[in-house]
C-alpha cells in the first residue's frame, strides 16, 4: 500500500520507504549525526586528519566543502580566503594548486596538526571510503558560474566515488544542484538554508532534492512538520550542544550536523 504525497513521492505504508520513483530514499541516510567538516572541534577542519577524528569517535558520516581554486584545482576548503585555516594569504580562488599543496593547514589548530594539508578532493574522496564513512560533500561556491565548478565535481564523483547511496550533495547555491540534477538526476541532493524561503518546497521538487539541510537555531517546529510531511529527509547544522536540539528530535529531525560527534555518541549507543 503506498501514499501519494504532494511533492510526488510515494510512501509504502508497510515498510516506510520513500521513493521517488528512482530512489528508495531509506536506504541512504542511516545516522543521526554527522560530522562537520570532518570534527572541526576535534582536528582542523576539512583535513583529512578531521576526517579521521570523525571515524575515530564513531561518526559514519561527514561532511565537507569542495572549494574550487585556480587553474581549476578542486579542494576541500571552507572560506574565501586562505588566512584563517593556514598559513597563506589571499583569496582561496586565486590560488594555484601547486601553491595550496604547500600550505600549512593544522599548525593554526594545535601545533600536533603541523604540516597538515589541504586536501584535494579526489584525496578527501579515497581517504573517505576507506574509512568506509558516508559523504555530504557541500559545493561551497557563492559566485553564478556554476559552470566553473559542478560539471569537474561531478565528474570526480562519476570516477572515484563508489556507492551512491553513501553520497549526498549539498550547496546554498541552488544554482550549482541544479546543474548537478541536470548531469545526474541519480544524485542524492540537499539545498542549503540559514532560513527557509517560502517558496523551498518548489526549489527541492526542481531538483527532486533528497534532503532539506537548515541552521537550527533558526528552524520552526512548523516548518519542521513541512519538510518531513512533503517526503523529504531534515538535516540540521551545526549543533555541538545536543540540549538546543531536543526538540528538534520531535519535530522529525533525521539527523544533526556537528563539530564535535562525541557529544551525540548517546544516539548510537
Amino acid at each position: 500500500m503506498t501514499q501519494k504525497l504532494n511533492n510526488d513521492c510515494e510512501v509504502d505504508m508497510e515498510n516506510g520507504s520513500v521513493s521517488t520513483g528512482y530512489i528508495v530514499k531509506d536506504k541512504v541516510l542511516n545516522t543521526k549525526v554527522m560530522g562537520h567538516r570532518g570534527a572541526a572541534l576535534l582536528a582542523p577542519e576539512n583535513t583529512l586528519a578531521s576526517i579521521r577524528a570523525a571515524a575515530e569517535v564513531g561518526a559514519t558520516w561527514v561532511e565537507i566543502d569542495v572549494y574550487l581554486i585556480a587553474e581549476g584545482g578542486l579542494v576541500i576548503f571552507h572560506d574565501d580566503t586562505l588566512d584563517r585555516c593556514t598559513n597563506g594569504t589571499g583569496l582561496t580562488r586565486d590560488a594555484r594548486p601547486t601553491e595550496v599543496a604547500e600550505l600549512d593547514a593544522g599548525t593554526w589548530f594545535s601545533e600536533k596538526f603541523a604540516g597538515e594539508k589541504v586536501p584535494t578532493l579526489l584525496e578527501a574522496l579515497e581517504c573517505i571510503q576507506s574509512l568506509g564513512l558516508g559523504l555530504n560533500l557541500e559545493i561551497k561556491h557563492d559566485s553564478a558560474d556554476v559552470e566553473n565548478i559542478v560539471p569537474a565535481v561531478m565528474a570526480m564523483l562519476r570516477d572515484h566515488w563508489e556507492d551512491n547511496n553513501k553520497l549526498m550533495i549539498s550547496s546554498f547555491n541552488l544554482a550549482a544542484l541544479e546543474l548537478c540534477y541536470e548531469i545526474d538526476a541519480q544524485r542524492h541532493l540537499a539545498p542549503l538554508y540559514e532560513c527557509i524561503p517560502d517558496d523551498w518546497q518548489e526549489q527541492l521538487a526542481s531538483i527532486k532534492a533528497y534532503s532539506l539541510n537548515c541552521d537550527y537555531s533558526r528552524l520552526t517546529e512548523t516548518q519542521a512538520r513541512a519538510v518531513k510531511a512533503a517526503g523529504y529527509k531534515l538535516l540540521c547544522y551545526t549543533a555541538n550542544d545536543p540540549k538546543k536540539v531536543e526538540a528538534h528530535w520531535e519535530w522529525g529531525m533525521d539527523a544533526v550536523i556537528t563539530d564535535d560527534p562525541t557529544k551525540f555518541a548517546f544516539l548510537s549507543a
